[in-house]
């Protein structure tokens, strides 16, 4: 049984998530949010970065997102420090955590040498899928062009530079499948 102070408490803490969406809402016009996101620490937006956020996904501490692209966060997810670099886009699926680990889409330069200084062409970017109920560690790197399949986990400070399976557990630079859960 809930008692009146609880109510009470209740009420006030969907007001200060409520207004808190309402005043990044105002300060990013490229962010979108859905219903009952909690943002309990800050989000940054830059470069013109387009940002969807689904229903009830949790953001803890400073969430970053940069570059000209676009991403698009499922719902029931928990973003907690995470920085996203996009030049292409983003996809992270519904039920993910995701934590202080970096997802960018770009080399951000080209790799030849006498191209390094140039803009950044269009092979420097491909876009990252992260399909539903998926765990990204603390510390993990993932690169452009990968796609994590559903239900996998990716270990603390691992980098991926290709794509993961389903239900798989890799760890390591570079990345290496440890476990595949039964399905």
């Amino acid at each position: 049984m809930v008692g009146a102070d609880g109510i009470r408490r209740g009420l006030l803490v969907r007001t200060v998530f409520a207004v808190k969406r309402g005043w990044y809402r105002l300060r990013y016009p490229g962010l979108t949010l859905g219903r009952g996101v909690e943002i309990r620490g800050r989000i940054r937006l830059r470069r013109g970065v387009r940002v969807s956020i689904g229903d009830r996904t949790r953001l803890n501490k400073l969430v970053r997102f940069a570059g000209p692209g676009e991403v698009r966060v499922g719902v029931d997810c928990l973003l907690n420090a995470t920085w996203i670099g996009t030049w292409s886009s983003v996809t992270i699926g519904d039920r993910c955590l995701l934590s202080n680990c970096e997802l960018l889409d770009s080399d951000f330069h080209n790799l030849p040498p006498h191209l390094r200084h140039d803009p950044p062409t269009p092979a420097t970017r491909a876009p990252i899928v992260v399909e539903e109920n998926v765990w990204i560690g603390a510390h993990a790197l993932v690169l452009k062009g990968v796609r994590i399949g559903r239900d996998a986990v990716v270990g603390a400070a691992t980098v991926v530079r290709t794509d993961v399976p389903p239900r798989a557990v890799v760890v390591g630079n570079p990345q290496q499948m440890v476990k595949k859960f039964d399905g």
